[in-house]
């Protein structure tokens, strides 16, 4: 049959289905897709508003290669010195080395990556506590010429520059180690007070075989020796603030200001006071200590009262000389005493304190009338010939005390060369060649046995400044010497020198104490001071 023409066609109706949505679903369909519009374009609106509010203005990104300092933010900052803690504080962090190994000569790349091995003190601190470059955490180098920086820290490399400081002198690794075990002997035979003493140091160290004791010298031994120790930490580039040595260092410091007397004298002596007030001087100009500031003042005053006055001077402000033991004496001014106080004047100006230029320039006055007197009857003529300087000079009569040539004893030529670098003079002068030369012919040592320990401190340091051929020559020697005469084996000994078997002068009897840092600070003359001499030193002054 025919099917009806009235009822559509599954196709069509199929169509129907698809695009004909039932009436009763459009408006709600509109109402959701509105509202989720709605939706986007209110937040889109939000976001954007929150884009143009004032931007904020953080701090500049500093990129540092060093690893962040984590500093308490509600902790007050404290000023005054921490006590003493032997229990809290990590004194046994430094390796330790064998020195009687054999150690090649240092190679050192420009850029040698610097260490320490405090890391916490560091962050107590700060990352410029402790200087990591080859000059110092301020930049400032410790020139020691007679004018030189007046303020600020010293730039003396901390422990982990002194490679690449010396390195361009002859330094090796054998040096470096040696001098850590120095110091390492040092730590352990330190008074509970915090002073070392020539007699019973021993006592504080608990290895055998133990040490044998040395002998008190007129005036107080036991300043006079802390102050020694205290410049061999300081000479490597620790302080009493930061470093494996600072509780080392902090109780040697106090042990000297506890004896201090009220007028500023330490010990009883201008020889003991010297060394002990250039300890503090140059704790005090490497850290900036303000507890620091009142006992470098006192000590400094003390210097200046002492110090000789030309009797023929029209005016007295500009009258200063030399020292002696005691009191001003310008009829006697003994040339090692008055070393020790020029070494002191220089720190202490270092240090930015005042009054100390003064000084130095009277020094001046001392050392070019006391050559002078010395050499009248020889005076050389050009930097070929030799000169020597006095053991004493009387400033009334213009007369020095005869001076022979001598490894031993009285022959101040090492004295009168270190203050002539330290008062002003440059290499190619006539007066610091000429003790040079002296003082290469007849205080080289060849062995142990002709080391004279006090001659061979002062002598390192002046031929240092004075470089070239002569610093060649001297340090080839001298510097493997000391090395190799350093006790090694395990015990009480290990990491000093003996006394005996050396030359003997006047004060070698002391003992271990003494030889210890007479050596160290021999072996950290590389580092210690920068060199003065020549055209770099002149622009520096």
């Amino acid at each position: 049959m025919h099917q009806s023409t009235s009822e559509p066609h599954q196709g069509e109706a199929e169509a129907n289905i698809l695009h004909e949505p039932e009436p009763s679903r459009g408006w709600l369909g509109w109402l959701v897709s509105g509202t989720v519009h709605a939706s986007v374009l209110c937040l889109f609106a939000y976001w954007v508003w929150t884009r143009m509010a004032e931007p904020i203005d953080y701090p500049p990104v500093v990129i540092s290669s060093k690893p962040p300092v984590m500093q308490p933010e509600e902790k007050p900052v404290v000023r005054e010195r921490m006590p003493v803690d032997t229990q809290t504080v990590p004194l046994d962090t430094t390796v330790e080395v064998d020195v009687a190994s054999p150690v090649t000569d240092l190679e050192i790349p420009q850029d040698v990556p610097q260490t320490d091995d405090d890391s916490d003190a560091k962050q107590m601190n700060g990352d410029e506590s402790l200087a990591d470059s080859a000059m110092g955490g301020q930049g400032v180098a410790a020139f020691i010429g007679v004018g030189g920086p007046p303020k600020g820290r010293m730039g003396r490399p901390g422990p982990g520059g002194r490679q690449r400081a010396g390195a361009p002198y002859g330094l090796t690794r054998k040096t470096i180690t040696s001098t850590d075990s120095g110091l390492r002997w040092l730590k352990r035979h330190q008074n509970p007070d915090g002073a070392w003493d020539a007699v019973t140091y021993a006592a504080n160290c608990q290895e055998n075989p133990r040490c044998e004791p040395g002998v008190n010298q007129s005036g107080d031994t036991s300043v006079a020796l802390t102050g020694y120790a205290l410049l061999c930490f300081l000479g490597s580039g620790y302080d009493h603030r930061i470093g494996t040595y600072r509780a080392t260092i902090r109780k040697g410091l106090d042990a000297l200001i506890a004896r201090q007397g009220a007028d500023g004298l330490l010990g009883k002596r201008n020889y003991e006071h010297a060394i002990a007030a250039q300890a503090l001087f140059e704790a005090y100009g490497m850290t900036e200590d303000p507890d620091l500031r009142e006992p470098c003042e006192k000590a400094l005053a003390v210097i200046l009262s002492r110090q000789a006055k030309d009797p023929k001077a029209a005016d007295s402000a500009y009258a200063g000389l030399g020292w002696d033991y005691v009191t001003a004496n310008p009829a006697r001014n003994d040339s090692s005493v008055t070393g020790w106080n020029v070494m002191a004047l220089k720190a202490a100006h270092q240090a930015g304190l005042a009054g100390a230029k003064a000084g130095l320039d009277g020094a001046k006055r001392w050392l070019d009338r006391a050559w002078a007197a010395a050499n009248r009857s020889a005076m050389p003529k050009d930097a070929y010939g030799d000169s020597v300087f006095p053991y004493t000079w009387d400033a009334a009569t213009d007369t020095a005390s005869e001076t022979k040539p001598s490894n031993k004893s009285h022959d101040m030529t090492p004295v009168g060369m270190v203050c002539a670098v330290f008062l002003g003079h440059d290499s190619g002068d006539v007066m610091l060649e000429t003790m040079a030369n002296h003082v290469m012919k007849h205080q080289q040592p060849t062995s142990w046995a002709t080391y004279n320990s006090y001659y061979t401190y002062y002598n390192t340091m002046g031929m240092f400044q004075v470089g070239g051929d002569k610093w060649k020559a001297w340090n080839g020697k001298v510097r493997d010497i000391i090395i190799d005469a350093q006790r090694t084996e395990e015990g009480c000994f290990q990491g000093s020198w003996d006394w005996d078997g050396a030359v003997a002068w006047h004060g070698v009897e002391t003992g271990r104490v003494l030889s210890t840092c007479y050596a160290i600070l021999n072996l950290e003359v590389y580092y210690r001071k920068e060199r003065v001499t020549g055209e770099q030193g002149r622009r520096a002054r």
